[in-house]
Formats: C-alpha cells, sequence, structure tokens
C-alpha cells in the first residue's frame, strides 16, 4: 500500500527503494500511533548519517506518510538525487540567501494542506562525538509556531552502520537493523501568543530536541551527555574549523 499523498513519480521511486531497504534492513518501528492522520504535521528527527533522509522517509512512508522533507537546495543540483527531490515534491531550504523564506512559506502551504513536513533540525550532520544530537537551528520552531500544526519527535538509531558519518563505503551486508521511534507531539501550544523573538524560538527549539534526544536515550540505552554540543563554541571536528553552519 502506498500513503494516499503520494504521487505517482513518489509512488514509482518507492517501488525501486522499498525492496532495497527491506534487504538491507531490519526494521524495528515504533510509536506509530503518534503520527497524526487528518491533519499536517512536522516530523522532526536527529541527524547522523546522509542516508537518515532515506530510513527517516521509510519509516514514514511505510506508514502512511509521504513525507516532504526540507533538504538543502544544493541537493537539487545533484544529478538523479535532485530529479528524485523535485518530482517527489520535496521542499528545498535555500539557506543564508534572499530565498531563505521560501522554504517556511512552502512548509506552511504543505501543511496546511494536510501534508507532512519531515526536518532535521540540526540543518547538518550532529558534529557529536558519539551522534547525540546536537544544538539545532530554530527553523523547525519557527515552522511549527507560525503553523501550529503539531512536532512529533522522531529519533532513529543504525542507520550509521550502514554508511558511517561522513563515511563512503555503504555497508548492506549483514542488514543493519535500524530503529525510528516517534514519541508524543511535543507542546508548544503556550508559547503561540508569544512574540516570536529569538528566546521563544530557542525555547521551542530546545523542547523538540530534548523530545527527540530522550527517545533516542531509551533506544541506545544510555545516558545523553550533560552539554549538548555546539558547533559555534566547539568548532566542528569534521573541518577541524571553527563551525560555520552552526545553530542561528
Amino acid at each position: 500500500m502506498h500513503p494516499p499523498r503520494a504521487n505517482r513519480a513518489y509512488r514509482n521511486i518507492a517501488r525501486v527503494l522499498r525492496p532495497l531497504l527491506y534487504a538491507v534492513t531490519r526494521r524495528d518501528w515504533r510509536g506509530v500511533e503518534h503520527l497524526p492522520t487528518g491533519t499536517g504535521f512536522i516530523a522532526a528527527s536527529n541527524h547522523m548519517t546522509n542516508l537518515d533522509p532515506v530510513t527517516f522517509a521509510h519509516y514514514l512512508y511505510d506508514n502512511g506518510v509521504a513525507p516532504k522533507i526540507l533538504a538543502k537546495s544544493s541537493l537539487f543540483g545533484v544529478p538523479f538525487v535532485g530529479w528524485v527531490l523535485k518530482v517527489s515534491g520535496q521542499i528545498p531550504v535555500y539557506r543564508n540567501t534572499s530565498r531563505a523564506g521560501d522554504s517556511l512559506r512552502d512548509g506552511e502551504a504543505a501543511l496546511a494542506a494536510g501534508e507532512c513536513v519531515a526536518v532535521f533540525p540540526e540543518g547538518t550532520l550532529t558534529r557529536d562525538p558519539d551522534l547525540w544530537p546536537m544544538l539545532a537551528k530554530t527553523g523547525v520552531a519557527r515552522l511549527a509556531l507560525t503553523s501550529r500544526a503539531p512536532v512529533v519527535p522522531i529519533a532513529q538509531w543504525g542507520a550509521q552502520d550502514l554508511l558511517a558519518r561522513y563515511g563512503k563505503v555503504f555497508k548492506p551486508i549483514p542488514p543493519k537493523r535500524v530503529t525510528v521511534v516517534a514519541g508524543p507531539p511535543v507542546d508548544l501550544s503556550d508559547l503561540y501568543d508569544r512574540p516570536l523573538d529569538s528566546a521563544t524560538l530557542r525555547e521551542a527549539t530546545e523542547r523538540v530536541m530534548a523530545a527527540i534526544t530522550a527517545l533516542l536515550a531509551d533506544v541506545r540505552g544510555e545516558t545523553p551527555p550533560a552539554q549538548v554540543y555546539d558547533m559555534r563554541r566547539q568548532g566542528d571536528p569534521h573541518k577541524g574549523v571553527p563551525g560555520t553552519d552552526a545553530a542561528a
């Protein structure tokens, strides 16, 4: 079965990708009951590897949701990848440009139309050495507070065994266990009528990330670090220089 909101191109892409994912993963899908029905909603997940968007979308698609993923605009120019993103209706994010507001407007329109908008609030792969979520950008908060759509926190673990962070070698054998779990929507209702300033955006973002981190801690059976990794202060170990892609 395909989600009712999946267009023909989306369904055809899924017909190719899903059998491949079934072959290389052992899926542990949890918390499906928290995915809203009959209304648009935001699905927010942690980000550890470049394969995350695929496993994230697989979880949602298998459970009746065809997500519109907020993806970096540069990806839309990559051969084949860009075509897949365009024809399946994904949403480009024009970061640090005059079109930066387009993704917010497009996201709001999708939510108003009853779609699921999927986001990675960190905006890039986590730089935490143990793959815990790092300090996130406030885009998810702005989208949530302007649209007032439910925000469902989702944690995933295991995709990094298929493709390591920054890795270029795909490791499908043996099949890897991929756990994806959704939690109850994050309550942001007390923030709706507050000014949309940096304090409000940061508070909403921290609530979303705290919910994602708690889900991930349960999946991993571990305690997350007391201090969230912050690229602005701690730099970007991948580049070896202070981070320039840190949370806004």
